[in-house]
């Protein structure tokens, strides 16, 4: 085998890995980035669902202590570490309403929704 042929191949072998080496990289940067962005936008998702029952006039303190009594009777004796307002329905009228709760107790997250009739708030 001639020393151009040798040299060929390792040139060819060495942009081979410099671009696997990119490709790869690249795709982890933007994993990272989407799951950066996922979380901002989950973020700005709570943030819209808790500014949305503030200003329709609901009360987020009626709406946790019904979160926190219907898992005291579902789930006797788990604490609540994160109680957060994710998502807010208001269709016209008021017993049409729910809101939705992320509820998360050591490893464990569900989601609870809660439904207004009149002026009472009870989980589904």
């Amino acid at each position: 085998m001639a020393a151009w042929e040798i040299i060929l191949i390792v040139v060819v072998a060495v942009v081979a890995l410099l671009f696997l080496g990119g490709y790869l990289g690249n795709a982890r940067a933007r994993t990272a980035r989407a799951r950066r962005l996922d979380e901002h936008i989950a973020k700005a998702d709570r943030a819209l669902a808790t500014a949305r029952a503030g200003d329709r006039g609901w009360d987020r303190d009626v709406l946790e202590s019904t979160v926190r009594e219907t898992l005291a009777v579902r789930r006797p004796g788990q604490a609540i570490e994160r109680l957060e307002l994710i998502q807010v329905i208001d269709l016209p009228g008021t017993d049409s309403d729910s809101a939705v709760f992320l509820v998360v107790c050591g490893e464990r997250e569900e989601r609870m929704e809660l439904v207004r009739t009149g002026d009472r708030w009870a989980a589904v």
